[in-house]
């Protein structure tokens, strides 16, 4: 009972670090909430006993709690990176703090190098919505989502880019996530979401060991080369195809994201999937 108490009073404290600071300013009230929740939460965790369950004929089935001591947390083993799609950092805290929406994230990014921490890294942003990453189809579960302050039609100010770059260097440290497993809305959603959009420099991010680009010298694709098959083996979901062409080629290409792939794509996208 000693050694279980102390585990919960460590994944407790983990829970809340981030509710710890005095409750003032101008998202207080939204605080206040945030702290209300993750009590329940912990709450919840607390919760200890053996499942009620009835045989066919309506008796109990034997059953006792005995807590294990091998666990921890959940970990996130993705970052997914999207733009704000809106005209202020100050706007996306709004949206971010409001029911309606439904919508949050992680971190978000001003353009200035502002870092606003929204949620602990363990909890579930609601920030992926309808997406697909191999095979999974809850990316929520399994990752970090990072919004980055741009509406989608402007470069990314060199000071959030050094923030996201610190930032990124502080997570992959922390959780070990794999070089792989940065990647973008559109990667994860390429019907729906085009962010972070053609104008992430997404070969600055790799040279930093955050996701992969293709090699200077291209390896030519033999004429053999299976493209679906090949996009499908680097994660995306190919059920529309188009779509997911599209989404590589604002990944990988930059130069244009319309849905064919031409020879010099095809060279990019066999480069690109021998590293996976």
């Amino acid at each position: 009972m000693k050694n279980r108490s102390l585990l919960l009073l460590l994944l407790s404290a983990t829970i809340i670090t981030s509710c710890s600071k005095k409750l003032t300013g101008p998202y207080a009230l939204t605080n206040k909430v945030y702290k209300h929740q993750t009590d329940s939460l912990v709450t919840i965790l607390k919760q200890a006993g053996p499942p009620i369950l009835l045989d066919s004929l309506g008796k109990n089935i034997p059953g006792d709690w005995v807590g294990t001591v091998n666990f921890n947390l959940r970990k996130p083993n993705y970052v997914i990176i999207h733009y704000t799609a809106q005209d202020s950092l100050p706007q996306t805290l709004r949206t971010f703090t409001l029911v309606k929406p439904q919508v949050s994230a992680h971190y978000v990014i001003g353009k200035d190098g502002r870092v606003i921490h929204m949620l602990n890294d363990y909890l579930r942003a609601w920030h992926a919505g309808i997406s697909k990453w191999g095979s999974i189809s809850d990316m929520n579960s399994l990752s970090i989502g990072i919004e980055l302050d741009n509406n989608g039609n402007e470069p990314f100010a060199p000071a959030q880019m050094k923030s996201l770059l610190l930032l990124l260097t502080q997570l992959k440290r922390s959780y070990n996530i794999p070089t792989a497993n940065f990647i973008g809305h559109a990667d994860i959603a390429p019907p729906r979401k085009p962010d972070p959009g053609k104008y992430f420099p997404w070969m600055l991010l790799a040279q930093k060991g955050f996701g992969y680009w293709p090699d200077t010298v291209l390896v030519p694709a033999p004429p053999e080369f299976d493209s679906t098959t090949a996009l499908r083996l680097i994660g995306y979901d190919t059920s529309n195809l188009p779509a997911a062409i599209t989404a590589f080629k604002r990944h990988f290409v930059q130069t244009d994201d319309t849905p064919e792939l031409t020879p010099c794509d095809l060279d990019v996208l066999y480069n690109v999937y021998r590293k996976y």
